[in-house]
């Protein structure tokens, strides 16, 4: 396989390798302040809600794996209690799966056939793109957030095919940017057979009165075809779950194959997220929280003349070169600040980047003390 060690040094030589970490051994001993991680609501090291959910008996902590798909013998009642939540607070039926790669994976290409046009966003995550490249249909990919374009793409070939598919995140994961959902729905609504599809994955938790992302926010949760969201990152926990109608999640058990084919989670995982999205509406305070520290990081980069078209707590800082993102995001780390470069093939390149993604477990004077840091190396 010497062709596996030449892709293998090519990436090495191009600044882009990676490695595993023992991430307990750098953040263990708390020297550095975790801004790389993705627990958005700062629960996920929470003792005292661990504590709490632990001493509730109405929560099965009994199974520590399903040992089944859910079609087989792995549907445990914990996934049917937290369905049931998720369908009182969005109004509709929800289908959980193992993760949200799982779901976009699998319920794109179940949705998708040959008969279906696959419109989406240039930025759409990788798990999104996966699923496309299983899918039948034909894709075209428009411009990030660029709705001229997509209406106009809309127009030539809405027409043309059985059902057309508009693929977006409403908060995408490497520049912290939105989508306008209002517009994208307005869009949509023009035609009969034209859905969209929205991956609330970053926008779960934070945004919207009850934490449910940004659909619940701009009140469109009702007009939106298919909302994805994930539980790994705000939520602390596990999984992903689609919010759809109620013959979508018939056809989406029976043709999923993500779904499908593969284990289920343990119940014990779907317990914990049940409990974690029934205190979602108690959690206002670390959302207002979250919001004013990301606004501080906006003004200060933006003071600096740094690019940053980041609206959320997802916050890019723009280097360039692989190699300096390397360098900077090592030197921050010695200054105290667990930060990571993303680099090609992540992001386009030239774009590598510190990705800084903040929590509501950050204070302002962490915030002062990172853009301290952040003035001698930017």
């Amino acid at each position: 396989m010497n062709n596996i060690k030449n892709k293998l040094d090519k990436i090495k030589e191009a600044g882009n390798y990676r490695e595993l970490r023992d991430i307990d051994g750098i953040l263990g001993n708390g020297d550095q302040l975790n801004m790389a991680s993705n627990d958005y609501l700062g629960i996920g090291e929470s003792r005292s809600l661990i504590e709490e959910f632990i001493a509730d008996s109405s929560y099965d902590k009994s199974r520590m794996s399903a040992v089944s798909s859910r079609l087989l013998t792995g549907n445990h009642n914990e996934y049917l209690l937290l369905e049931s939540l998720l369908e009182r607070l969005y109004g509709r039926p929800a289908l959980f799966f193992g993760s949200g790669y799982h779901a976009n994976s699998g319920v794109i290409p179940a949705l998708c056939d040959k008969n279906s046009l696959i419109l989406a966003d240039k930025l759409s995550h990788a798990s999104m793109i996966d699923g496309i490249r299983l899918a039948e249909a034909k894709t075209i990919r428009y411009r990030h957030n660029d709705y001229v374009q997509l209406e106009k793409l809309v127009a030539e070939n809405a027409g043309q095919f059985e059902s057309v598919f508009i693929i977006t995140e409403s908060i995408f994961s490497m520049d912290g940017d939105e989508a306008d959902l209002n517009r994208l729905v307005e869009i949509k609504s023009r035609y009969n057979n034209v859905y969209l599809y929205v991956d609330e994955a970053h926008s779960v938790g934070v945004r919207g009165r009850n934490g449910l992302g940004c659909c619940e926010e701009s009140g469109l949760t009702d007009h939106i075809d298919i909302i994805l969201g994930t539980c790994g990152k705000a939520l602390a926990s596990t999984g992903a779950y689609v919010i759809c109608n109620d013959y979508v999640r018939e056809y989406l058990i029976n043709a999923c194959r993500t779904m499908i084919f593969t284990t289920a989670l343990p119940p014990v995982n779907v317990a914990w997220t049940r409990f974690i999205i029934e205190k979602l509406p108690e959690f206002e305070e670390k959302r207002m929280n979250l919001d004013e520290i990301s606004a501080t990081l906006h003004k200060y980069l933006r003071g600096k003349g740094k690019e940053c078209e980041s609206s959320s707590h997802i916050i890019p800082v723009i280097i360039g070169e692989s190699d300096a993102a390397v360098d900077i995001a090592e030197k921050v780390r010695e200054e105290g600040f667990f930060v990571l470069p993303v680099r090609p093939p992540t992001v386009p390149k030239g774009t590598a980047r510190l990705r800084l993604s903040l929590s509501a477990s950050h204070t302002a004077k962490d915030i002062e003390r990172l853009i301290s840091v952040l003035d001698r190396y930017i």
